[in-house]
């Protein structure tokens, strides 16, 4: 079975999802895969590049993106025929970006299936790009199965009536690609606490700044919030507070190992949460993390031995803060690998069902004259 993975974002998490989405599924016996990135990816022009079979133009900025939309069919045409010379039996997304309905229309017109791997089936406060949701929910509705990485997600997307009998297939965030680090604590200075990702309202910055005003200051305790997003008084306040740097920029592909390297534990002081890639990296780093216990946040982090949960609000975040600096958990080993494997290829039997025995395989006798730039 052939398993096409696509996903068409030019920053952030996603392309790397799907890369790693790809790259896992293809090392299941018997699987071959093709991945699908925007040639504007971030990931595209960094150290780790991966292989990308059908590299696709997709926009940049909103004229761009009105363009395409003002001639999609033309561009699902080419990219189907593109496709065709792929001969995939089924495609997989790995997360949703704004120009997914012309694979879907490209799919539809090859008959080939296809899942959709659903992160967030509501939108975060301050987050996003405008239509986001109701593209994503009309990709949902048009796809064969959805994806759900927590119970969370799974219990919303049945709420929103977007299963309505098509199966929902079950997974995890992928582990981050990340070489084996020192173990926290090991540069012998003060207990390095990291911030990292979207500087949004709903990442309850301004929960981590009145726990932190009931810590400090303290001579063992170094803080960093990296990230980008709005300047506000939260983030005012953040700086004004001792042994606390507020870096708001965005943070390149490249630098986030380094990142991670630098921290001794991880702070997520979020409001709400489906998931979070950013604990999945911890996890990976084999770094301590500090957690709220909201939406999937309480599921992704339940068995994680280096993770201290603790409420949505200042005194649980300041005493759960307290217990890293003064009991830290036992540092947890880099995760075992066969985890993510069977979630995998549970992933695979689950797509493997949606292959449509009746089709024909495909074929495009032009497809070898379109290049990437002619998408």
């Amino acid at each position: 079975m052939r398993v096409l993975v696509w996903q068409w974002g030019r920053f952030g998490s996603g392309p790397r999802l799907g890369a790693d989405f790809a790259g896992a599924i293809g090392a299941v016996p018997g699987i071959d895969t093709v991945l699908s990135l925007s040639t504007g990816a971030e990931l595209m022009a960094s150290a780790g590049r991966p292989v990308c079979h059908l590299p696709v133009p997709t926009y940049a900025g909103t004229a761009g993106y009105l363009g395409r939309l003002l001639s999609l069919p033309r561009y699902a045409g080419r990219l189907a025929e593109r496709i065709a010379a792929l001969a995939p039996d089924v495609a997989l997304c790995a997360m949703p970006a704004p120009l997914d309905l012309a694979m879907d229309m490209a799919l539809r017109r090859l008959a080939i299936p296809y899942a959709v791997v659903v992160h967030d089936a509501d939108l975060h406060p301050g987050d996003g790009y405008p239509l986001q949701m109701t593209l994503q929910r009309r990709l949902a509705r048009r796809a064969d199965a959805l994806v759900a990485l927590s119970s969370h997600v799974a219990g919303r997307l049945e709420a929103q009536g977007l299963l309505r009998g098509k199966p929902l297939l079950r997974a995890r965030l992928p582990p981050a690609a990340i070489d084996p680090l020192p173990p926290p604590g090991a540069h012998g200075g003060r207990l390095r606490l990291l911030f990292f990702g979207r500087l949004l309202a709903y990442k309850g910055l301004d929960l981590l700044e009145a726990a932190l005003s009931r810590l400090l200051p303290r001579a063992d305790l170094e803080i960093r919030i990296v990230g980008h997003g709005p300047e506000d008084s939260v983030l005012d306040a953040l700086r004004r507070l001792p042994g606390v740097t507020v870096e708001n920029r965005w943070v390149p592909e490249d630098e986030i190992p380094a990142l991670l390297a630098w921290a001794d534990a991880l702070v997520l002081t979020y409001r709400e949460a489906s998931q979070s890639g950013v604990a999945a990296a911890a996890i990976s780093a084999c770094r301590y993390l500090v957690a709220t216990r909201v939406g999937g946040l309480t599921e992704q982090l339940a068995d994680e031995p280096g993770a201290i949960l603790c409420d949505p609000d200042p005194h649980s975040i300041a005493d759960a803060l307290n217990l890293l600096i003064t009991t830290p958990p036992v540092p947890a080993g880099r995760r075992d690998p066969e985890i993510w494997r069977d979630t995998v290829h549970q992933l695979v039997l689950g797509l493997g069902r949606l292959r449509r025995p009746a089709a024909l395989p495909v074929a495009a006798t032009q497809a070898g004259a379109i290049g990437a730039s002619q998408a």
